[in-house]
């Protein structure tokens, strides 16, 4: 049987899509089969003491990517060894990278000597941002070169691996990430929680997600205020944590939105699955920053699976979550003005009536996590 050796910083109890990705496909795997090489964070004792995989804490963080720094290779030299300790004595057979740089790159170097395999996870993001340096292209250019496979989050992923002249698409499979329709669920109207969020007799907009620039919160609550002037009703809640909290809050008083726009930084998960539950519409207002882009957008599969329906902005992959017109619009959010002027017929000319009901049944069939790993075994072929 293939034992693997999944190496990525990108695991709980760091949060994200990517780290949420992982964790629930590498869980669902035999954990005999299965070694998990996963960054050393302050609270992993913790978490690590409440499951039964068996996962290795190392350092895998850096601020530098490349070779040219002293920091850059002091970062590759330890991570080399480490993981080629870790091949050995856990006769390994196969390796899969959470990112094509950095974890790729230490992969890539391991197989060079060692003749182990690699699977190399794309994001989207990671490559597009990894483009922009001529040293990073280099490394991720040898880096896919060499792969086994690339897994590719979405068919947006894939294709640009092949834009930017990194691999041809013939080496990549597209495996979405998914959502646990089991603990994702519809529910009735829970009147107590609302009052409680200060969403009773609200129409409440939701976006679940980093608090960064990519995802799109800051454009939305500029859009806010020529939205409520035709939909004074409407609230916007925003989950998530992030750099751009401190600004955000900023932006909510210079506006004077408090009674409109609310922010929730600490939600245990069955707050964050109420809030899904009984928002009205679901909404990730993505656009691209420079050359970071949103990948996949799973918080959107996740508003599915609650009965929601969902409005992404038009950038990655986030289409390729919904049925587009049946289940979730996408839309223009690369301005302010834009999102507005697409987003407000939307909301108050109810033209997305009975969307919950198929996107539940959309997710379900494509995006649980029991197809995905079915999906997976057969990419792994295990």
């Amino acid at each position: 049987m293939k034992k693997i050796l999944l190496i990525t910083e990108n695991f709980p109890p760091k949060d994200g899509g990517s780290v949420r990705w992982f964790w629930e496909l590498y869980s669902r795997l035999d954990p005999k089969n299965v070694v998990i090489a996963a960054h050393n964070f302050p609270e992993s004792k913790a978490f690590d003491q409440h499951h039964n995989l068996n996962v290795i804490r190392i350092p895998l963080h850096s601020k530098e990517w490349g070779f040219r720094s002293l920091s850059g290779l002091k970062f590759y030299w330890s991570c080399f060894w480490k993981l080629k300790n870790l091949i050995k004595i856990h006769e390994i057979s196969e390796i899969h990278c959470g990112r094509v740089i950095h974890e790729g790159v230490t992969a890539w170097l391991n197989s060079r000597f060692l003749g182990v395999p690699y699977i190399c996870y794309v994001h989207g993001e990671d490559i597009e941002s990894a483009s922009t340096s001529r040293e990073q292209s280099l490394l991720v250019r040898q880096v896919c070169k060499n792969a086994k496979l690339l897994v590719c989050n979405s068919k947006n992923s894939m294709r640009l691996v092949e834009e930017l002249g990194f691999e041809a698409q013939a080496k990549c499979r597209v495996l979405n990430p998914g959502v646990d329709t089991n603990k994702f669920i519809p529910a009735i109207e829970d009147n107590d929680f609302k009052q409680a969020m200060g969403w009773s007799g609200k129409q409440v907009l939701l976006t679940v997600g980093r608090l960064q620039r990519r995802k799109g919160q800051d454009y939305l609550v500029k859009a806010m205020p020529k939205l409520i002037l035709s939909n004074p009703n409407l609230h916007y809640a925003i989950v998530g944590r992030g750099e751009c909290e401190s600004e955000l809050r900023e932006l909510i008083r210079e506006l004077s939105l408090t009674e409109h726009v609310t922010m929730y930084t600490d939600l245990d998960d069955a707050a964050l699955i109420k809030c899904y539950q009984q928002c009205d519409v679901f909404i990730l207002p993505n656009r691209t920053i420079g050359n970071d882009i949103e990948g996949f957008g799973m918080v959107l599969a996740e508003a599915q699976a609650c009965g929601k329906p969902v409005i992404a902005g038009r950038s990655g992959g986030t289409a390729e979550t919904m049925l587009e017109g049946v289940t979730g619009y996408v839309i223009d959010c690369s301005t302010p003005d834009k999102l507005a002027e697409e987003l407000n017929p939307l909301l108050i000319e109810d033209k997305m009536k009975g969307f919950g009901e198929i996107g539940l049944i959309h997710v379900k069939k494509t995006l649980d996590w029991q197809a995905h790993v079915v999906k997976a075994l057969k990419i792994f072929e295990l």
